[in-house]
């Protein structure tokens, strides 16, 4: 029997991706998002690609009646995957209050109803912002490496969270969750039928260079260019959003099928790092596309180089990042004439 998996924040740029990963693996898949940050043809667009149309249902997690709504209309969840968040970062430093609730209180109110619904994994999406700028020597991260104090609500929020389900699973709670923290998510399906769609002025690097790309953006502004590295602009670790929704398939599977510790941490990267130049210079490079940019002073809170050490992830979940960076970044720009064609931006 197909096993039914939960899929908050299903509708966004990760949860669409992984809702259709889920999917083609042969799971049953429920999707609850309040739409607060993403579009209700999402649904449309994971149906074309996997001829199946997933349940799904418009729920507030902070409602905790509405969220057990969810489980009683669909008895049998098996497993979690936990999604829904606020994520802006400079938003959570102007409006701490509702980052708390919202990421905090939903985590909460899904942890209360899984015993009690025998749902017995959740993989919870965390960040590479829990390790704040790691020392030299602790690059690249591994999962062991020292957590920093968080430089946003947002960055804290990922990091309370992880604290609290370790502090449920060790009172007893009969859950298992596997923790994922991811590095960069960047690019789309490489149908182009699914992708990030940003509300507004893009907050991340990618959308920002294909709507410049596109002449919807005027300039690209690359924030500093003094920095300790190679060619002065900073360092991240940038994976294929496909290839991070597969990596939840493998937790799942694995927190679901195996007999493993309660609670596991991951690191989800490509395990190598490159700079924002070279992500626009390749950008231009995959696509035959100049984008118009100038370097600006840095950023306030801008980590300077980050790249994850994902070999535990390669080897316990025999997953691994395959995408070349040139395809990525293609794919994203195959999305973003999608969004032209469709009239969208």
């Amino acid at each position: 029997m197909k096993q039914t998996i939960l899929v908050t924040g299903g509708t966004g740029f990760i949860g669409s991706h992984t809702s259709v990963e889920l999917i083609e693996a042969g799971y049953n898949v429920v999707i609850i998002d309040n739409l607060s940050n993403s579009k209700m043809e999402v649904v449309d667009g994971i149906e074309k690609i996997t001829g199946v149309r997933p349940a799904f249902e418009n729920v507030d997690l902070r409602d905790k009646e509405a969220t057990e709504g969810v489980f009683k209309k669909y008895p049998g969840i098996a497993g979690i995957i936990h999604f829904a968040a606020s994520k802006a970062v400079g938003e959570s430093v102007q409006k701490p209050l509702l980052y708390y609730r919202n990421n905090i209180v939903s985590l909460v109110n899904l942890l209360e109803l899984m015993p009690k619904y025998n749902v017995k994994g959740i993989i919870f999406s965390s960040s590479c912002t829990v390790y704040g700028q790691p020392k030299p020597e602790n690059l690249p991260v591994t999962e062991d490496a020292p957590h920093q104090k968080a430089t946003s609500p947002y960055g804290n929020t990922k990091e309370i969270n992880e604290q609290i389900i370790y502090d449920y699973i060790h009172s007893g709670a009969n859950i298992k969750s596997i923790i994922l923290r991811y590095f960069n998510p960047i690019g789309a399906h490489p149908s182009a039928l699914i992708g990030e769609l940003p509300n507004g002025v893009p907050a991340n690097l990618i959308p920002y260079v294909t709507q410049t790309a596109m002449g919807i953006r005027e300039q690209l502004t690359i924030f500093g260019n003094d920095y300790p590295t190679p060619d002065g602009t900073c360092i991240r670790d940038y994976i294929h959003v496909a290839d991070l929704a597969k990596a939840h398939v493998a937790a799942m599977r694995r927190v679901l099928d195996e007999e493993t510790e309660p609670i596991e941490y991951f690191n989800i990267g490509t395990g190598r790092g490159n700079s924002t130049l070279e992500i626009v210079e390749t950008f231009e490079k995959a696509t035959g596309v100049k984008v118009n940019w100038k370097y600006g002073p840095r950023r306030e809170g801008d980590i300077v180089k980050i790249w994850g050490d994902c070999t535990k992830a390669n080897k316990v979940l025999g997953w691994k990042a395959e995408t070349p960076l040139e395809d990525v970044l293609r794919s994203a720009w195959k999305w973003q004439l999608k969004l032209r064609e469709d009239g969208v931006m």
